[in-house]
C-alpha cells in the first residue's frame, strides 16, 4: 500500500508537470496572438491617420480585413474554439456567418442591380 502511495503521488507529478507545460505553451500563444492583434489595431489606426494620402477604396476594404482577421483571432485564441468541445458552438457560430453573409449578398445584388 505504500508503494502504491508512492506510485500515485509519482504519477500526480507527471500529470501536474504536463499540464504546467501545456498551459505555459498555451499562454505563450496567447501573448503572440494578443501582440499581433495590437500590431493590427495600429494598423488599422495608421490607416485611418493617413487616408488623405490613400485611396479610399482602398482604406475601408483594408480596415475590414483587419477586422475579420482580428475577429478570428478573437474566436480562436481567447474564445477557445480552437479546443475540442466546442463543435457545436463552432457550428451555430459559422452557420449564422453563413446566413448574414448571404443576405448581405443579396442585398448588395439587389441594390445594385
Amino acid at each position: 500500500m505504500g508503494t502504491n502511495t508512492n506510485s500515485h503521488q509519482g504519477h500526480n507529478q507527471v500529470e501536474l508537470k504536463y499540464h504546467r507545460r501545456k498551459h505555459a505553451e498555451e499562454m505563450k500563444q496567447q501573448v503572440i496572438s494578443f501582440l499581433f492583434m495590437i500590431v493590427l489595431t495600429l494598423a488599422s489606426f495608421a490607416a485611418v491617420i493617413y487616408r488623405e494620402h490613400m485611396d479610399a477604396y482602398f482604406t475601408v476594404p483594408f480596415i475590414l480585413l483587419l477586422a475579420v482577421v482580428q475577429l478570428i483571432f478573437q474566436l480562436y485564441y481567447f474564445m477557445h474554439m480552437k479546443n475540442k468541445g466546442h463543435s457545436t458552438t463552432s457550428f451555430f457560430l459559422y452557420s449564422g456567418l453563413t446566413v448574414a453573409i448571404i443576405t448581405l449578398l443579396t442585398f448588395l445584388t439587389l441594390i445594385w442591380l
